[in-house]
């Protein structure tokens, strides 16, 4: 008798648990629908407050324009609030009771993971979390059709996803600068900058380029053009090396702040040294050329794209070691139009030598690196193979005697 009145029922297994469950179902839609309202209504307020702002950012009265941003922000935190309410009374509720529709169970899928941040990276969840809350409402928006309060909210949506997406990504460049954290740990912040790049490109980008198009965006049209190329299709190991070097590219142009020189520094010897691996581990000629192939397009980059623009440098002597290496590189330049093939050829030398002095500071951890490069000198006339020889003189050896 114990034993059977300590058995434990599921709610909805007993009637009023059933009784409970069905209640809830029929006052989900009205939940819903006063979320629904509410929301609506701080949208409207949001947008409201935002166009109010920017017709004023030009306007030389300082005071005008710390009211309008102050009277933004209040209306901007109260429209996130709505949204979150909706999340936790509507869609949690919905999941509950399995009423909820793939999206919205994707959206709680998600919603959970960005809190999950809350305790261990507070100023990545702070701006993970907007960026979640914007997106969910932008996504119901699209899916009603109205094509008139879209076009406003487009604005709003791009300016305010912009600057979270700098927000994050400053926030991995501090991290980058940790040096308590391990390499794995810094690989990880690496592969969260490029992921975070490939995510503003591919969904806000091309909103910022329809509804307020600068005269940056004329500037990276190749680049974009050829980040495109990488969104159809499975990547090889190669082609991702080179789809982040074009982010790379483009990062240069659109977060030069959230992501200085020094961390886009960073970013570049990741991929030299990913791409060196590449090389190492190919598993047949055909993929150690296209990954050597990619390894000069990358170290022409750092070089020139990157490093010819560094203003300060630690050490006076990496920075004489670049004034030579950039003198070297405009005698060649030279020959670009004249004779394209041995142009490219003295460049192919002058990278790989170059290449060569850096790993060749680790000769253990770069043994088979070196070995290569090396070979790839024998092979363009700058070295020379010396096969190993040696000659073994028999000679007679007395021993001295030791005098007491």
């Amino acid at each position: 008798m114990a034993e059977r009145s300590l058995r434990v029922l599921e709610a909805n297994t007993t009637f009023i648990g059933k009784l409970t469950n069905s209640i809830t179902k029929l006052l989900i839609p009205t939940k819903v629908g006063i979320n629904g309202l509410l929301i609506l209504t701080k949208r409207n307020n949001i947008l409201k407050a935002f166009e109010n702002y920017m017709d004023e950012t030009n306007d030389d009265e300082t005071n005008k324009k710390e009211i309008l941003l102050k009277k933004y922000e209040d209306m901007y935190a109260l429209y996130l609030e709505a949204i979150d309410k909706y999340v936790m009374d509507s869609i949690y509720k919905k999941v509950k009771n399995d009423t909820a529709t793939a999206f919205e169970k994707n959206a709680l899928s998600e919603y959970y993971n960005v809190i999950h941040l809350k305790e261990t990276q507070y100023l990545e969840y702070k701006y993970r979390k907007q960026k979640y809350l914007l997106e969910l409402d932008y996504q119901s928006l699209i899916a009603s059709n109205k094509e008139k309060t879209i076009a406003k909210y487009k604005k709003f949506y791009a300016s305010k996803m912009e600057s979270l997406y700098k927000g994050i990504l400053k926030n991995y460049s501090i991290g980058l600068a940790d040096n308590t954290r391990g390499e794995d740990g810094k690989d990880q912040i690496y592969e969260k900058i490029f992921t975070t790049l490939d995510e503003y490109i591919v969904e806000i980008l091309p909103i910022k380029m329809e509804t307020d198009y600068e005269a940056v965006y004329k500037e990276i049209v190749e680049e974009y053009d050829k980040f495109n190329t990488f969104l159809a299709g499975k990547l090889n190991e190669r082609d991702i090396i080179e789809k982040k070097l074009v982010l790379l590219g483009i990062s240069r142009k659109l977060f030069t702040h959230s992501l200085p020189l020094i961390v886009a520094e960073q970013c570049y010897n990741k991929l030299l040294k990913d791409t060196r691996n590449l090389i190492i581990e190919a598993k047949n000629n055909k993929m150690r050329v296209s990954a050597y192939q990619m390894l000069i397009e990358l170290i022409e980059d750092y070089n020139i794209k990157l490093l010819s623009t560094k203003i300060y440098w630690d050490k006076p002597q990496e920075r004489e070691a670049y004034k030579k290496f950039w003198e070297e590189y405009k005698n060649i330049e030279e020959l670009k139009d004249k004779e394209p093939e041995q142009y490219e050829k003295q460049k192919e030398i002058l990278f790989i030598k170059n290449d060569l002095k850096e790993v060749s500071k680790d000769v253990e951890k770069n043994s088979q690196i070196i070995s290569f490069y090396k070979q790839e000198l024998v092979n363009l006339g700058v070295m020379r193979n010396i096969k190993n020889s040696c000659k073994t003189i028999k000679e007679k050896y007395t021993r001295k005697k030791q005098v007491a």
